[in-house]
């Protein structure tokens, strides 16, 4: 990937003023919340998308709302650039700071604040990490469904801020299906309240426009989510087929049947052994393609699902069929495939895309998709979500040669643009970012994005917040 400078010409001024900042900071933050010397600010200097570093102006680590408030008070006043980040887990380069930027990390704003059993809720401060709030209400027999294959790491608030996902959205959704409320800070520091407990908020829906808006209208500090009962049973299934096309064929027939089991994830070949090399959770090697699908309820109700499901495998060819017959072998089962990037990141760098077709395109696309990395001389491992079309080809390809890197983000761009030409979208789960951000024309017209835009610079007329993400830099109104 190229280093070329894809953000906003940094503020010469902001620049000049860096140690009265630094200084202004530390009046409103203890000396463990602010990090401003060079060599600590290296962690900081990316994200998952690693392919573009900045050093930032600044960290500035908070512990509550009211310190959010007043950092963001400061830095609107003095027309100071503010990138949000949460892990640092974004693989669309959405918390990648730039020089005159103060990045403002939630990683210290990690309390449960409440667990709401009777109302099935959970109030948490943004810096809590997804799997936490399961583990959290586990014994008493409820979860939070979305399950990116980072929640062990990833935050709310970034799961927020890019309406994350992960293998079971396909029965449960995504963040904004299990999202009721925020407590939001504004880029002048104004703090406000969207949503709450109750399952439908008076007013404009202005939490939906919240979930997604990958750090641009504003600083999560607190969100209260849905909390949902355990199934009574659950059940992973390995579904061997000859080929790609053979698995997302019989994918779009289960879900044209009706049938909605909790989850579907595909593997193509390249994909399974990686995953098997690191997980040895017992996949067939001797298949094309590989479906893990999950089903849920009594034994009856899987059984018959199962079944159904089964049959339609059958007119696709299946070869192998394996139920998992204990707790360990579904626990290796999803091993492996929520291991799929740090595997495949053992063996070559990797990009990864994030495009979604509908799911009657899913054989075409995965043809084609093969087609267009071979047509730039590398290799593709196909890991994803199936059951919602949400693609994730990773593109192998040696970080250090300029030229295979330039192919790598070529191929990604054409696979894509694919995806949007075969009627689905430039991103399912990681957001846009600067990954897509000069995609967005491909799929959104003129007026389109000066829409959006609009609603953008109604919440930050400055553009402070993460300013060269998401939209093209030419064609933006100045700040």
């Amino acid at each position: 990937m190229s280093d070329a400078i894809p953000f906003l010409a940094p503020r010469a001024d902001v620049l000049a003023r860096r140690a009265r900042i630094v200084a202004d900071l530390a009046d409103l933050l203890p000396p463990e919340c602010l990090i401003h010397e060079t060599r600590e600010l290296v962690p900081f200097e990316t994200d998952a998308f690693v392919s573009y570093r900045r050093l930032p102006l600044a960290v500035a680590l908070p512990r509550t709302t009211a310190e959010v408030a007043a950092v963001m008070r400061y830095c609107h006043r003095y027309g100071i650039p503010v990138v949000p980040r949460g892990a640092g887990t974004s693989l669309s380069g959405g918390a990648i700071p730039q020089e005159d930027a103060v990045v403002l990390g939630l990683s210290k704003m990690n309390s449960i604040l409440e667990i709401d059993l009777p109302n099935r809720v959970a109030v948490v401060q943004a810096g809590v990490t997804n799997l936490n709030i399961s583990e959290s209400v586990s014994a008493d027999g409820f979860f939070y469904a979305p399950d990116p294959s980072s929640q062990l790491a990833c935050t709310i608030g970034g799961n927020i801020g890019m309406n994350s996902g992960g293998a079971h959205c396909l029965k449960y959704g995504v963040t904004t299906n299990n999202l009721l409320g925020v407590r939001m800070v504004l880029v002048d520091g104004t703090v406000i309240e969207l949503g709450g407990k109750a399952l439908d908020a008076a007013g404009y829906d202005l939490l939906g426009l919240v979930c997604g808006h990958e750090g641009q209208l504003g600083i999560v500090t607190e969100a209260t989510v849905r909390l949902i009962a355990k199934p009574e049973g659950a059940r992973p299934v390995l579904f061997g087929f000859e080929s790609s096309e053979e698995a997302g064929a019989c994918v779009a027939d289960v879900i044209a049947a009706g049938i909605i089991p909790v989850a579907i994830e595909f593997m193509d070949k390249p994909a399974i052994e990686i995953c098997e090399a690191f997980a040895h959770a017992g996949y067939p090697l001797d298949v094309g393609a590989l479906l893990i699908v999950e089903v849920e309820g009594s034994e009856a109700e899987m059984d018959a699902t199962l079944k159904d499901i089964v049959e339609i495998a059958r007119r696709h060819a299946v070869k192998t069929v394996r139920e998992c017959q204990s707790a360990t072998e579904a626990a290796l089962i999803w091993k492996g495939r929520k291991s799929a990037f740090g595997a495949t990141g053992r063996i070559a760098d990797y990009i990864c895309m994030d495009g979604t077709v509908p799911l009657s395109q899913l054989s075409h696309v995965l043809k084609t998709t093969t087609e267009i990395v071979d047509h730039y001389g590398l290799r593709v491992a196909n890991v994803f979500h199936a059951g919602d079309g949400n693609m994730h080809p990773l593109i192998l390809f040696n970080a250090n040669d300029p030229e295979d890197a330039a192919r790598a983000e070529a191929a990604g761009n054409d696979i894509l643009k694919l995806c949007v030409d075969a009627g689905g979208c430039l991103t399912g789960e990681h957001g846009v970012g600067i990954e897509k951000r000069d995609l967005m024309r491909h799929q959104y017209s003129e007026a389109d994005l000066a829409q959006q835009m609009a609603v953008r610079a109604a919440f930050d007329p400055g553009w402070l917040l993460n300013p060269s993400k998401v939209f093209p830099l030419e064609g933006r109104p100045a700040a």
